[in-house]
Formats: structure tokens, C-alpha cells, sequence
């Protein structure tokens, strides 16, 4: 007789479409534990421009892999998934429901299917890159891979320096493009049985959520916790150079006004919305909620967990 596999249920969607409040009332309906799947999240000191979830709203309900990595230490989709598969353990262990939240995809597939293996990348690869992204700035090198690897470009930000060489050294170390080695891959089935839940709202009301969260953001303090990252931090970090951080330390460093700065911000935060939906929406087991149906997602997270807690 086969042994049933542990049940996982995961609640993923764009960000600002109101994924913390539905997964603190999911979780208090259910006795559930969160784990979190953001990949700024696990970073400490990085809190309003993350919308981590404050102090009082943990307090309703334990999170995980919130606040595990400082700001200068290398964390990555593989780490999150060997930390996240020991939170789920840990949680099976104890009889406590587990919860994923987040809008990581990438993070989001670590966990449930692993990683496939890249090529090594040559040290002198690595170096020529990063010297060539310091001389020409990481538009040139999007530029570049957009023209070598087009389906791969196209899912990354011109920004994005830290994704853009990764896709770069890929391509020149093993000689196949980032975007073909993810279609090859065949990943094992997962060690759980899962339920997908995902939260979504027409474009324009996304979007306004969107405006009012950035708004929120920045009254709660976001331009001064950045000031003070810089007096800690260098800004290249990798977490710094994340979607908002980026924008607000370019306003800070003179090279925005602010005015640029806070339509930027919002520009590139619906483009980010716009490609975490498309991510979400190609797998087919995701079912799909406004965030305002709780009492269903509620019902259908007690049946599938029924019998097992």
C-alpha cells in the first residue's frame, strides 16, 4: 500500500492584488502555517518596499523564510528551495497544514520541482561579463541576448543586470540559450500532493492597486529605509537592484527627478504584474480567484487537506 504524499496548497498570484490578507484568513480558517515564496522577503531590512508582512499581521498567523538572509548574502532559487522543503518538512512533522505564498514563480517551481543543473560557468566568462555590464550598462547586455536569445529576453526586465548575465553565462558557457535548457528540462514529479490557488483582478483594478500600494509604500516611510540601506550597503547588491529599490536609489544618486522616479516605479511595476500573470496563467492546475471569494478558497482548502490533519 503506498504511502499518501504530504499535501501542500499554494496561494500565488501578481503583486498587489492582495495575496497577505487572503493568506492570513486562509491560514486562520485552517490552522495553517505561511511559507513565504517572495524572493525579497527573505532578505532582512528590506521591509516596506518588500510589502513584508508587518509584525501584527505575523502575529496572526507563523511565516517562514521571512528575514533569513542579510541584504549582502548571496540567496538564490536553489537555497530557497532546499530552506522551503525543510519548512514544509518541519510543518508535516508537526501535523500543521503548509501554506505557500508568494509571486515568485521561479521560486515557486524550486520548491514544488527542483532545478535543472546549468553548465559551470568558466571563471573568465564571468569576469568578462561583469566587466563588459560595469563598461555598457545592463540595456547593452539585454540588447545582446535579446538578439541571441529571444524568448529568454523577453521575460527579463532591461534592468535586470543580476538575470540578464546569468541568461549571458549560460549561453556562453554551454552554447544553448537559458529559455531552451527550461523547455528540456523534464522535472521529476513533486514529493507532494498540490493544491494551486490564484488571485487575480481586471487589468485596470490591478493596476489602481498597484498606484495605491507604491502611494502606501512611500507614506510608511520606503524613500528613508532606502536612504539607509545606501549608508549600510553599497547599491549594487543584488536585492537593491530589485524592482522599486532600483528606481528610488536612481532618484537618490541624481539621476532621476522624482517625478521620473515615481512613474517609472509604477511603469515597471504593472510591466512586473503583466509578467508574473503570464508566468501564473501557463500552468494549467492554478485555480483561478478574486481575492474577495475567501469563503471559496477557504472551502476548497478544507477538502483537499481533509483526512490528513
Amino acid at each position: 500500500m503506498s504511502v499518501p504524499l504530504p499535501p501542500v496548497a499554494v496561494l500565488a498570484g501578481p503583486t498587489a492584488v492582495g495575496k497577505t490578507g487572503a493568506a492570513l484568513a486562509l491560514a486562520r480558517r485552517l490552522g495553517a502555517e505561511i511559507v513565504n515564496a517572495d524572493s525579497l522577503q527573505v532578505y532582512r531590512e528590506l521591509n516596506i518596499g518588500t510589502a513584508k508582512p508587518t509584525a501584527a499581521e505575523r502575529a496572526l498567523a507563523p511565516h517562514h523564510l521571512i528575514d533569513v538572509a542579510a541584504p549582502d548574502e548571496p540567496y538564490d532559487a536553489a537555497r530557497y528551495g532546499r530552506e522551503a522543503r525543510a519548512a514544509l518538512a518541519a510543518l508535516h512533522a508537526r501535523g500543521v497544514p503548509p501554506l505557500v505564498v508568494g509571486g515568485t514563480g521561479l521560486y515557486i517551481r524550486a520548491l514544488l520541482h527542483g532545478l535543472f543543473d546549468q553548465a559551470d560557468i568558466p571563471p573568465e566568462v564571468r569576469r568578462r561579463l561583469r566587466q563588459e555590464l560595469a563598461r555598457l550598462g545592463p540595456a547593452a547586455l539585454h540588447e545582446r541576448l535579446a538578439s541571441l536569445d529571444p524568448a529568454g529576453a523577453a521575460r527579463l526586465h532591461p534592468h535586470d543586470a543580476y538575470r540578464i548575465l546569468r541568461a549571458l553565462e549560460t549561453l556562453e558557457a554551454g552554447g544553448l540559450p537559458l529559455s531552451a535548457l527550461h523547455r528540456a528540462h523534464r522535472f521529476p514529479p513533486p514529493p507532494y500532493r498540490i493544491l494551486k490557488l490564484g488571485l487575480t483582478l481586471p487589468r485596470e483594478e490591478l493596476y489602481e492597486c498597484i498606484h495605491r500600494r507604491v502611494e502606501a509604500m512611500l507614506e510608511q516611510g520606503w524613500l528613508a529605509e532606502v536612504e539607509g540601506l545606501l549608508r549600510r550597503h553599497p547599491p549594487d547588491l543584488k536585492p537593491l537592484r530589485a524592482l522599486g529599490y532600483r528606481h528610488l536609489i536612481a532618484h537618490l544618486t541624481g539621476r532621476w527627478s522624482w517625478e521620473e522616479a515615481l512613474e517609472l516605479l509604477r511603469r515597471d511595476t504593472r510591466r512586473y504584474a503583466k509578467r508574473q500573470l503570464t508566468w501564473f496563467r501557463a500552468d494549467p492546475e492554478i485555480h483561478w480567484f478574486n481575492p474577495e471569494e475567501s469563503e471559496e478558497m477557504g472551502a476548497l482548502m478544507e477538502t483537499f487537506f481533509r483526512n490528513h490533519f
